[in-house]
């Protein structure tokens, strides 16, 4: 913009040139132009001053107005004779990318759920460069002006173009120059291939190109939120039921056990929270409590998603560890941690915490990396310690083989070992969280956003069948409750009905209904072998003494209690 800069240190100069005879001055070249002249106010007409570029129509793309409401204004300061200064350059001049921060990105709509459809891509110059300034013997007198600019979307196919409104600000970023800036600017009229503005203060104008990338459709947008519904659904059940199986299977308490209980609740208690978020977001106050239970449940959850990648690197990795008590570790990183991320990060912008629309982060302010952050850092070392994992099973996988099998079928035996033995770490990758790794994918591509949608609700039933169906502590819990209420059962049946009735003996024919040999008393023999003494037999009988009870309970293992 340098040149820009030069022509507008030029032009109030030659302003000095201007005399009655010669009121104006011309300036014309194929990319450049520029017009000064000395203008008497009441001369303006009712539809205020206009300058038109080279093609350009005064009623149509290619003109930039001083309205008549802004001539008037002056009039009423008490000016009459102004020198107006205009100027254009081609948009050839300045066809390049922007990347300026001076001017922040412009979704075509402002909402957070808009804004999940498109990508931003960039912005560049859409039209010819026009400025306007008026001149009196002070100085530079503001006045607002309403441009009309033609453009060309039609060079980005399969493109959302949005554009915008816009002035050079040399004030920002002087060492570069200036940067774009749309204070004080907005669009007046939209058209196919033009677009009119106005702006409230007179300087150089352009009308810049927003160009997105159109991520997914309405149609498209409104399945993923269906079926992210449903899967949350779906994981919530599986979820909450793996979570009561862990209660009511009275599962032994080990360090593993609690991991996993802590990890099922705050996931489950995460997707309730999601899947309530759609009603929440009516009530402000509602939206931002279900948004930050929300930051922090899956915070929660991704945490102690850790702790399963940490205890499964001291089980596997770190073997010559000093045992001892973990635990207010495990407590202090699984909930210790989110709370304080939660907490810091709500008193630090609870403006800008909620997102407009629904309830979820802001995800156009520096907010957003207090989940994205933590999530990254997560699902990274969970990585690390998956890859060294992996590392040291296949490496103690091929010195067991080499150990156990002869040489011929040695290749064969090592994969055979290498496979038995990564196969159950490769199982651990959801429940340790890695299936949220495609949602960093989300943008490039519808596929990736329903492959995320279906890993991710995929991940509470699995966890389900990992954590409860297959676990075999919560088998033998459950296998040990069962007999345990079997052997209950058996008791209250065997048990007398009231204070003065006693069991009733069982009948000769009841006995021999179904096995006639029973009617003989059953005996069993013990035989004391020794050297020289003779066998001396021993007799138990199984018929019921007279205090005992009717029915000997013999036919259950033991349960364990």
């Amino acid at each position: 913009m340098a040149l820009v800069a030069s022509l507008q240190r030029l032009a109030p100069l030659l302003s000095t040139t201007l005399t009655p005879g010669r009121p104006q001055m011309h300036i014309q070249r194929r990319c450049v132009g520029l017009e000064v002249r000395s203008l008497r106010l009441t001369e303006a007409g009712t539809e205020g001053y206009v300058f038109t570029v080279p093609g350009g129509h005064p009623e149509g793309p290619g003109h930039i107005r001083i309205p008549a409401g802004e001539v008037e204004r002056l009039l009423g300061k008490g000016l009459s004779g102004v020198t107006v200064i205009h100027s254009w350059f081609s948009s050839s001049v300045f066809q390049q990318t922007l990347g300026e921060p001076g001017l922040e990105p412009q979704a075509p709509d402002s909402s957070e759920e808009a804004s999940k459809l498109q990508r931003f891509l960039s912005t560049q110059v859409g039209s010819a460069i026009i400025s306007s300034e008026v001149w009196d013997e002070t100085g530079e007198v503001s006045t607002a002006v309403t441009f009309h600019l033609q453009h060309q979307t039609q060079a980005f196919p399969q493109k959302l173009v949005e554009p915008v409104c816009a002035f050079w600000n040399f004030s920002i970023s002087p060492d570069t120059g200036g940067s774009w800036a749309t204070t004080g600017c907005s669009v007046a009229t939209l058209y196919r291939d033009s677009t009119a503005c106005f702006c409230n203060h007179s300087t150089n104008f352009a009308v810049l190109l927003q160009v997105y990338d159109v991520q997914r459709s309405p149609e498209e947008e409104s399945l993923l939120r269906t079926l992210s519904f449903v899967g949350c659904g779906v994981s919530f059940c599986a979820l909450a039921t793996a979570f009561l199986l862990f209660l009511a299977a009275g599962v032994p308490r080990s360090e593993r056990a609690t991991v996993h209980k802590n990890l099922t609740f705050s996931l489950a208690s995460a997707e309730g929270f999601l899947m309530a978020s759609e009603w929440a977001k009516a009530n402000k106050v509602a939206c931002v409590a279900v948004t930050a239970a929300m930051h922090l449940l899956f915070l929660v959850a991704f945490s102690w998603m850790l702790v399963e990648g940490l205890l499964l690197w001291s089980k596997v990795v770190a073997v010559r560890m000093r045992p001892g008590p973990r635990m207010t570790l495990y407590y202090a990183t699984g909930w210790g941690v989110p709370v304080a991320i939660v907490a810091i990060t709500v008193a630090m912008s609870p403006d800008d915490y909620v997102a407009t629309g629904h309830c979820w982060l802001n995800v156009h302010t520096d907010t957003i990396w207090a989940f994205v952050g933590p999530v990254l850092f997560v699902l990274t070392a969970n990585t690390c310690i998956l890859v060294r994992v992996v590392m040291v099973t296949v490496s103690s996988a091929r010195r067991r083989a080499r150990m156990l099998s002869p040489q011929p079928c040695l290749r064969q035996q090592i994969t055979i070992q290498i496979w038995a033995t990564v196969k159950p770490v490769l199982v651990l990758l959801p429940v340790l969280g890695l299936t949220w790794l495609v949602g960093t994918l989300v943008h490039l591509s519808p596929a990736w956003a329903y492959a995320a949608v279906g890993l991710n609700s995929f991940q509470g039933p699995y966890i389900f069948l990992v954590y409860a169906a297959y676990n075999g502590e919560v088998r033998n819990a459950l296998q040990r409750m069962t007999e345990k209420k079997a052997t209950e059962a058996f008791m209250v049946c065997s048990s007398p009905i009231g204070p003065g009735s006693h069991p009733r003996s069982l009948g000769p024919w009841e006995v021999s209904q179904n096995n006639p040999v029973a009617l003989a008393p059953a005996r069993r023999h013990l035989a004391i072998r020794g050297t020289h003494s003779p066998r001396i037999s021993t007799t138990f009988s199984s018929i019921a003494e007279p205090e005992r009870p009717a029915v000997e309970l013999t036919a259950f293992k033991a349960s364990g209690f």
